[in-house]
């Protein structure tokens, strides 16, 4: 069941699992304030935070009207998700033309900064996930890998497990070194389908259009 406030958890799990570097949430006020700005005329909005702590957690509480339905304490949730991510978050105002457009151009804002590379971090997240299954590479693809590039089907000699597209699964040598995990596009029916195909091949073996790379670069960890 998604509740009033998911959005906004929901919006940082995502620009962490994207490796994005920005978070923009819409609100009903133009940023993160000490008090209700709307019942304290004395409450002053942040610019920035580069920490949450006791304090900003215990402002949460009154920071926001009640045409907010996720409320501050829900943003901060997700600030913390984006911030540990390497992410900056921002919470702004929704109800002007263009928010994003007015955020470029000077708009009040309040902005939590990420801490770290959301790359590196990503990677790190995808490094930790159980794998779902395995997949066997010849030497040839071990040299691709080892240079950056990306894991081709012509380079797999096996595949292990069952897995869906999306899933972590790691990735070893023909001796059984482990090389690194990544995030499959192809779930272990389709994987085996190609097992060892060249990339313009592949979508006469699946019968639609083809992915390309099995594990794009951008999603293996080693």
């Amino acid at each position: 069941e998604i509740r009033y406030g998911d959005n906004d958890r929901m919006a940082a799990q995502v620009a962490v699992t994207a490796g994005a570097d920005q978070l923009i949430l819409l609100s009903d006020v133009d940023g993160f304030y000490s008090a209700n700005p709307n019942d304290d005329p004395t409450a002053k909005r942040f610019d920035e935070i580069t920490a949450i702590t006791p304090e900003i957690e215990a402002m949460a509480g009154d920071a926001g009207s009640g045409l907010s339905k996720g409320g501050m304490k829900t943003k901060l949730m997700a600030a913390r998700t984006a911030m540990a991510a390497g992410c900056d978050m921002a919470i702004s105002e929704g109800s002007v033309t263009n928010p994003v457009q007015a955020i470029e151009g000077g708009a009040p804002v309040t902005w939590f900064r990420g801490q770290g590379d959301p790359q590196a971090r990503r990677k790190a997240w995808i490094g930790g996930m159980k794998p779902r299954g395995r997949i066997i590479v010849d030497a040839g693809a071990v040299a691709a890998l080892e240079a950056g590039s990306s894991l081709l089907p012509a380079g797999v000699s096996a595949i292990e497990g069952r897995f869906g597209r999306g899933d972590p699964v790691q990735v070893r040598a023909q001796d059984g070194r482990v090389l690194g995990q990544g995030l499959t596009r192809y779930d272990a029916e389709e994987a085996a389908k190609i097992l060892g195909l060249r990339t313009d091949t592949i979508a006469e073996a699946l019968g639609y259009a083809a992915r390309g790379a099995l594990i794009h670069r951008d999603d293996m960890a080693f």
